[in-house]
């Protein structure tokens, strides 16, 4: 019987995308305003999570959207999000003069979005 699928990804792609395009840890450092590639090595062995400012900084270095370069982050936040959402959804009928229409069907599109998005990757 063959294996299921698992839509399994790593929490970060930084190592793959610096080794892609031929730079070492000390030279991203740099791009980044640090003065040693021990941060990146964090970054990359998933020990450290960086700052919104670097996370964007490392968008411009590898022209890679950030959602891609931590896809696993990104898709574990997806999944509380989607969670969170859920349960707003399931109180709406409590309290039916907080949701506007509106509202309810962006909290079901929300809801939603952990599955659209495995069904994509």
């Amino acid at each position: 019987m063959p294996s299921p699928v698992h839509n399994h990804k790593l929490p970060n792609y930084l190592r793959t995308h610096r080794k892609r395009a031929g730079f070492s840890q000390d030279e991203i450092a740099r791009l980044l305003g640090t003065r040693s590639g021990a941060h990146v090595c964090r970054y990359e062995r998933f020990t450290r999570q960086p700052t919104l400012a670097t996370a964007f900084a490392l968008e411009v270095i590898f022209r890679v959207p950030a959602r891609e370069l931590f896809a696993g982050a990104y898709r574990k936040v997806e999944r509380q999000v989607a969670a969170r959402a859920r349960r707003l959804v399931q109180k709406a009928p409590l309290h039916p003069h907080r949701l506007s229409s509106a509202k309810l069907q962006a909290l079901r599109t929300l809801a939603g979005a952990e599955a659209v998005s495995l069904e994509n990757s």
